[in-house]
Order: structure tokens, then sequence, then C-alpha cells
């Protein structure tokens, strides 16, 4: 197995990213497997970030003259090139992030899978003919492209959720700026490459088509306050999401945001607990806790407890930890020395409000002194409350009893966060009240598998402190996109709607 900053190095060079992007003074890439630095990447001065938008703002009025289906040509070599750079960018993408392999190669996949939905989509961007009152008119929507599309991604997902939004903008008619984690610019600069490649292949592709941002506030702040920038989709923490939701409120642009999510399963008496144990345990363990989908509360209904909780203690105590390259690893590093402190915090408030913790240790600190690898936790609690409420980026499971279904429901939403939930039963009756109105108030809410895992055709995003965005999806394409009403007119005749009559004579 070849050294990391080797490995990532070698990836580099075989994708394309060209020497420019890399400088000795600029921005830090670290790997989480080691703790060390890769490389020194060059980083967006806001100016040059500025000039940038109006690249992206110039290429729009040509970009959205192009027919849609053709559009979707583009994004369709994007999908070709994806597929043959699937091995090396999922393979960069747990070298920068720590997913363990499949998991990078599976963020691959999911690029590959928005590709080929927004592809077919480029065909079906439908308005509709509407019924009017008048005679000898015909009323019809029209969708247009909407213009500059913002992408600010954090470093969990670090190329997945660009593709949600680039590969549907771009159909759409939209130029797309990208400001992806400072975390994860490697992986950036990959997928900026693979792009290239896609668009040298299309031929005709206006400058500033994509633009990729690299750095920190700065450049992201640009991107919120530029008003040739109509739309800005934001992934992160909620409390980014309170500073960059209301600046894009001011000036009236779109906003898309995804933000926090404090995601609970429910295990009810009838639940199949072998197929529960599975599907808890990647949703709490998977990606090292860090998806905004990770599940992070669990409530056991009492009868069923005790038969369940050995299982799960079993697992958490024998799930492998360490290098996300080798077989047999379930569970990589936390991203850095930050995510463990704030896991740190957390287990302590939970051990003093009486939570009881399997594991939650560090792993391989002599090894890997400049890396944080903890074994996940699984936390007993006596109570709904304390850290428990709220979101931490990390492998932390709180388990607590619950009596009556209506119980469980008014606990799972009572956290400020809407994204995720789930519900593991046989009892129809339970599947279809936790559905319902008066169940989940999450965006997503399942049935026998759990929070994580989303597929790319259904509408991804959550309610309340999650930020009420969308991406992927049957409709999600009218994000970027603006709408028109058109009446047309082809008789002799005005008549007016709602019975008005304006008589000014011959």
């Amino acid at each position: 197995m070849l050294p990391v900053r080797d490995d990532a190095l070698a990836i580099l060079n075989r994708l394309g990213v060209p020497d420019s992007a890399f400088s000795d003074k600029g921005l830090a890439a670290r790997s989480p497997i080691t703790g060390e630095v890769i490389a020194t990447v060059r980083e967006t001065a806001p100016e040059e970030a500025t000039a940038a938008v109006g690249r992206a703002h110039a290429a729009f009025s040509e970009w959205r003259k192009v027919p849609a289906p053709r559009r979707g040509e583009l994004v369709r070599l994007l999908g070709e090139e994806l597929r043959e750079s699937k091995d090396d960018l999922g393979r960069l993408v747990t070298l920068e992030a720590g997913k363990i392999i499949s998991e990078g190669l599976g963020e691959v996949q999911e690029m590959i899978d928005i590709c080929d939905y927004a592809v077919g989509l480029s065909r079906q961007l439908f308005g509709l003919t509407i019924a009017t009152e008048r005679p000898d008119h015909r009323m019809m929507e029209t969708w247009h492209p909407l213009g500059v599309c913002g992408v600010i991604s954090a470093f969990n997902f670090p190329v997945a959720v660009w593709s949600w939004n680039a590969a549907l903008a771009l159909v759409c008619g939209d130029p797309v700026v990208w400001k992806p984690s400072e975390k994860t610019t490697l992986t950036a600069l990959a997928t900026a490459a693979i792009f290239k490649r896609a668009a040298d292949r299309f031929g005709g592709v206006p400058d500033g088509l994509h633009e990729v941002l690299i750095g920190g506030r700065a450049v992201g702040e640009v991107l919120v306050e530029d008003r040739r920038v109509p739309v800005v989709s934001a992934t992160g923490s909620t409390a980014m999401g309170r500073q960059v939701g209301p600046k894009l409120a001011g000036r009236f642009a779109r906003a898309i945001l995804e933000l926090g999510g404090n995601n609970a399963a429910i295990v009810a008496p009838s639940a199949d607990l072998d197929l529960a144990l599975r599907g808890i345990a990647f949703a709490a363990m998977g990606t090292a806790g860090q998806r905004c989908t990770t599940l992070r509360r669990l409530f056991v209904h009492e009868s069923v407890y005790d038969a369940l909780l050995p299982k799960l203690r079993k697992a958490w105590s024998s799930v492998k930890v360490g290098d996300p390259r080798e077989p047999g690893v379930l569970v990589g590093p936390l991203i850095d020395k930050a995510a463990h402190d704030a896991m740190e915090r957390a287990l302590g408030e939970a051990r003093a409000a009486g939570g009881e913790i399997t594991g939650g240790v560090r792993e391989h600190a002599e090894a890997f002194p400049e890396a944080h690898y903890v074994a996940p936790a699984l936390v007993e609690m006596p109570a709904h409350a304390g850290p428990v409420l709220r979101e931490t980026f990390a492998p932390i499971l709180y388990v607590m009893r619950y009596s009556t279904f209506e119980e469980a429901v008014a606990m799972q939403n009572a956290v400020g966060a809407g994204l995720s939930s789930s519900l593991f039963t046989l009892d129809m009756r339970e599947a279809e009240r936790f559905i319902s109105v008066e169940g989940s108030d999450c965006g997503i809410a399942n049935v026998n598998i759990g929070p994580s895992g989303a597929e790319i055709g259904g509408a991804f995003g959550g309610e309340k402190e999650t930020g009420g965005g969308r991406e992927a999806g049957s409709d999600s394409w009218k994000a970027y996109m603006r709408r028109a009403t058109n009446t047309i007119n082809y008789g002799t005749t005005l008549p007016l709607a709602q019975g008005v009559t304006f008589d000014i004579g011959d």
C-alpha cells in the first residue's frame, strides 16, 4: 500500500490536476488517515472570486440559449468521464475525507447516478398549459434558466453534493461556481479536472461555465453577497445557515440550505431485531458518524430493550476502527482534532448526566499521533436531555427507552433539526402513522431501514433547522430555474379576467 501522500499525488496527476493549482504558500490539504499534509493548494483571493463570478455571469448569457437536451449532452459526457475515473476519484475521497473504500467509491457512483438522472431531465423541463376563463386565449407556464448557481459544500460528502447541484444546474442552463470545504480541496480540484475533460469533448463551452473557489469564509461570502448569483446551495452546520440565509434573503436570492440533522430511529415491539441491528449499525457508525443523516438518537421500546441492547454493545465493541484503506475496516478517522474535541465534550456531558458509555475511546494514537481514530460510542441515557438534544458530528449513538408510540414520536420530533428519521416495525398501522402528518416531522421518514443512505431519485433535505432545502428528486430542478406565466390572446376581442370591464369607447 502506497504512502498516503504518494498515493494522492499520483491520483491527482492521473486525473490531470494542473501544477498551477498548487503553491508553496496556501491552504494545506491534509489526510485524516495520518494527519500529514498531502499538498499546499493555491487559495483564491476575494477579488479573484469576484472575477470568477463575473466570468460565470458572462457564460450565462451564452449557456442559457443552448437547448436543454444539448446541455444534457455535456452532463452525459461528465457521467462518462466519472465512470472512467471512478476508482481514482473514489480513492482520493478516501485519502482526503477518511471514508472507507466502498463509501468513497459509492460517493462517485452517486455522482454518476445524478448525471444519468439529469440527462433524462434535460428533455423533461415541462411547463403546464393552464385552463383560462377567457375565450380565444391560451395560458401556460414556461421555465427559464435562472443564472449563476453558487455551491458551498462540506467535507463529509466532498464531491457528491457538488454533483447534486451542478448536474441539475447545468441542464437547467445555469453556470456553477463552487466553493468546496477547506478540508477537502484536492477532491474538488480533481472533479474540476474531470469536468474540464467532459467540456473539452463537448466543445464550445463558454469560459466560466464552471469555476472553483479555493479558500475559507472570505470567498464563500463573495458567493453569498454577489447579486449576480441568484441561487446558492449551502451545505453545513445550522450555525452556518443562520449566517448565510439572512444574507441571501436580504438580496432576495434563493437559498438551498442543507444543514444539521439530529436524526432518530424508533425500534417498536414488533421490530425484526436482526434487521434493526444492521440498519442501526450502518446509520450510526458509517462515515465515522460524519454524515448529516447519521443516526444519533435511538428510542427502543421497553419490551425489546433488554433483547436489543446486548446485540448493540457487541457490535460496537467488535467493529474494526483504522486505516480506511485496509480490508475489514468499517470506521475510519474523524476529519480532524476539532471533531475529536467536540466528541470528547459531548461524552463528558453525557457521563455527567448519568449516561453509560460503551466505546468512545481514542485508538491508534501511538501509530498516528496527528490523526484521530475513535471507537464509536454507544451511550445509554436515562433521559432525552442534555447533549442528546444537539448534533455532535461524531459517532455517538444515544439510546433511550420508551413506552408508547406517541411518546417515541414526540421525542423524535423534539429537536431543532428535521432531516431524517426511521422506524423499525412490522405493525402496518404504526408504519403508516409514522409517515403520516401526525408522525415524523422530518424531510426523510423511512420504515425498516435507517435514516442514512438516500438515493438521488428522492428529494434530499429536511425541515426546521435543517433549512428546508431540497436537492435531487422529482421537482428539484425548479430551484435552478425561474417560472413565467404567459397568456396569449389569439382572438379579436379583449375579455378581462374576473368579469372586469374597462370600455374606453371607439
